[in-house]
């Protein structure tokens, strides 16, 4: 017999018997009707839980991974005010359930079990994922990566005190609210875990408000593996910034008082807290689990013996509130409507094509107030000097730096962080005086992890900012890469489009920076990005290019709602010159601040008909070297650059190179894994023109002499060019 159903019966008998664990009596804090209502939460989550593996058996659900031992969260939930936003750990229906309680209108048992079935009609997903989740709620739904969303949460939680001195346009979220996130035990060690509670505590001993609770649900176990006894106390209690509450989550009475006086702290102090809530796990991890295979059947039974449901009855019996006939009353009412209702969700419609389910990869547009730009007395008055600089040519970095500040002073909600970009002004200078020009709540240097910088930005997202995080270098994004794969892409995708979180990544990479760093400072892979359904990819080669780009960045995230990665090579940073001898062939003056590239919009440089070098970045760089050579040998070439990575401005490429009677891809990223990969197959498909590419080699960049030994050279792209054409130097 399986666990679900030995639980079940367990319950059954029990509470016919009156035979109930042992524990304290009620506290008061609840009324009856209240209690009684947190059992019958408990008991929906429980019979939910029971269903869900009855559909899977035949069939016609997806999800198992339940809730039950867990059912104590209605107590928090309860505790809460239903306009907290909550970041939910997987097993948390029963907070769910509770919250529906608090907000008019919601049918949460038919909601939840169009979730379990993938009903195209699910309101959270559509269709797409069984999560836990609802715009109604305040709950962005969740998956199951682990720990992934406590990053957020504490930017969540500094998003709702920044708005309290900045209000952003599109504000979500209540001034006095607070953000909720919950998780596991096991979850607790996780690094992303570990790093997002220690910048909550980073952050917290500055006098920096930060309501954020943390809900750490105990059932010693992760999977198969246990958590060490007293380990969540000694690693938890103590941390600096960060309160320590404990509660017994079996006894909704405490729960709920001690979840109470948590959310109380963290409402009026403004500092996240650290709630520690003792639970059980019923069932094993999910429905194919079978916990007998890894724990003593006596340690099963032991956990089983302190279900949550019957402690709740003993409770409720004891505080008068419910007897336990009434309870079983409810029980069996409960599992007999959940079944009904069940039955009718499985006949509810599916996703059934692809264009359904990608449907909500691109998050719908907002209205968004006009903007006229900056005014010339702000223009002024932020920029100095630096006016009269901008009709000067001027290489890309202090171009990108007017850029930012034209769009600071147009857009409020505008917030960049990252490591050393406030007082230093970024390790290139990229971002000098904006600090000063903006103040230290929009210039936010962050403790250096790149999760913690990255979840800073989604938080924030989710209270209406537009924050620009920026990550050092590219071989940097690699520790915190699923901030953005397993959480900001994702996000409009597992909601239907109900939560986004805009931002633009400013992020400096590619390789030719001379002599410096290696691998680690010249990082030449972009495929990592590449491969994230709904991220867009920019990659400007000049100043006047990287400064509209990041006009239409902004805009596609404020307007449209979209993840942007802002992708700026570092060794056209400081680029003046394309010929040497100061020519200052690769300066260009500042565009003014109404000039913007569109997105999928490519630069076509010459009109040549027999070569056209299709590139981006320093390959474009490059190839300008490459020229006059190519020239000379009687090629009349034309440079087309992508600008645009992600989504592949196909027909706009196809456009640029019609006419021409090769086409040579320029991709300073690896053979594999590359766009040229992308690139050779488009020509392949739609053009007949002979094709070639010249790519970096499959090879890590080395410090000193040799950084530029495996990338694309002008020698090397001369070379190409005259082979593909059969033309001689």
């Amino acid at each position: 017999m399986d666990r679900a159903q030995i639980v079940h019966e367990n319950f059954l008998s029990r509470v016919a018997a009156r035979d109930f664990p042992a524990g304290a009596a009620p506290q008061t804090g609840l009324s009856a009707t209240e209690a009684v209502s947190l059992f019958r939460a408990q008991v929906l989550s429980r019979a939910l839980d029971r269903t869900s593996r009855a559909m899977q058996k035949a069939g016609q659900g997806f999800y198992t991974i339940g809730s039950s031992g867990h059912e104590g969260m209605a107590a928090v939930a309860h505790a809460l005010r239903p306009t907290d936003i909550a970041f939910l750990h997987y097993r948390d229906a029963a907070f769910q359930i509770a919250r529906a309680d608090q907000v008019p209108g919601q049918q949460i048992a038919w909601d939840m079990l169009l979730s379990f079935a993938c009903s195209s009609e699910d309101p959270t997903s559509g269709g797409r994922h069984k999560v836990l989740g609802s715009k109604a709620l305040t709950i962005p739904p969740q998956t199951s990566t682990i720990a992934s969303h406590l990053p957020k949460a504490v930017g969540a939680a500094y998003g709702l005190g920044a708005a309290r001195r900045h209000a952003p346009e599109h504000r979500e979220l209540p001034e006095d609210g607070i953000a909720i996130c919950s998780f596991g035990d096991a979850s607790a060690n996780h690094s992303t875990a570990q790093g997002a509670i220690n910048s909550a505590g980073w952050t917290s001993v500055q006098s920096v408000p930060l309501p954020l609770l943390f809900i750490c649900e105990d059932n010693g176990i992760g999977i198969s593996t246990k958590t060490p006894k007293g380990w969540i106390e000694t690693s938890m209690e103590y941390r600096p910034g960060i309160k320590y509450f404990r509660a017994n989550g079996l006894d909704i009475y405490e729960a709920h008082a001690v979840a109470q006086e948590a959310a109380e702290y963290v409402r009026t102090r403004r500092k996240p807290a650290f709630l520690h809530l003792k639970t059980v796990r019923l069932y094993g991890h999910a429905g194919a689990d079978v916990p007998t295979t890894y724990l003593s059947k006596a340690e099963v039974e032991s956990d089983e013996a302190n279900d949550p449901l019957l402690h709740s009855v003993r409770l409720l019996d004891q505080a008068g509130a419910l007897s336990p006939e009434q309870a079983l009353s409810i029980y069996h009412d409960t599992c007999a409507r959940v079944d009904r209702v069940a039955a009718e969700a499985v006949k509810r419609p599916h996703l059934s094509d692809a264009k359904s389910v990608m449907a909500s990869l691109i998050p719908p547009k907002r209205d968004c107030k006009p903007t006229n730009g900056p005014s010339d007395a702000a223009r002024a008055e932020v920029f100095g000097g630096d006016m009269r600089a901008m009709a000067d040519p001027q290489p890309m970095s202090r171009i990108i730096n007017w850029a930012l500040t034209d769009l600071m002073l147009e857009h409020g909600e505008i917030v960049m962080m990252g490591e050393d970009v406030g007082r230093k002004g970024g390790v290139y200078g990229v971002t000098q005086k904006l600090q000063a020009r903006f103040g230290p709540d929009r210039m936010i240097d962050t403790l250096l992890d790149e999760q913690s910088i990255l979840g800073l930005a989604i938080g924030m997202a989710h209270n209406g900012f537009i924050p620009i995080p920026e990550i050092q270098f590219l071989a940097y994004l690699h520790n915190a890469e699923d901030q953005i794969r397993g959480e900001a892409a994702t996000l409009p995708f597992f909601s239907d489009g109900q939560f986004t979180n805009p931002m633009v990544l400013r992020i400096a990479g590619l390789g030719y920076q001379k002599g410096f760093g290696g691998h680690f400072h010249n990082d030449n892979s972009l495929a990592v990005l590449r491969d994230i359904p709904g991220v867009i990819i920019a990659c400007p080669s000049t100043g006047a290019d990287a400064a509209m780009m990041l006009r239409e960045s902004v805009r596609l995230a404020r307007e449209e709602q979209r993840v942007v990665v802002f992708l700026e090579p570092i060794a056209l940073y400081p680029m003046r010159d394309l010929h040497g001898g100061q020519d200052a062939g690769w300066m260009t003056t500042y565009p003014s601040p109404d000039q913007r590239i569109s997105l999928g919009e490519v630069g076509v440089h010459g009109d040549g008909t027999d070569l056209a070098i299709v590139t981006y970045g320093n390959g474009h760089y490059l190839s300008k070297q490459a020229l006059p050579e190519l020239e000379a040998a009687g090629q009349s070439t034309r440079v087309i650059d992508m600008r645009w990575l992600s989504p592949l401005p196909a027909e706009a490429l196809l456009e640029a190179t019609k006419g021409c009677k090769h086409v040579l891809i320029v991709d300073e990223c690896r053979r594999t894994g590359s766009q040229s990969e992308a690139l050779m197959t488009l020509f392949a498909e739609h053009s007949d023109q002979p094709t070639a590419r010249v790519v970096a080699e499959d090879c890590f960049i080395a410090t000193g002499p040799a950084y530029a030994a495996p990338l694309p050279s002008k020698d090397g792209i001369v070379a190409a060019a005259l082979a593909l054409t059969g033309a001689r130097s």
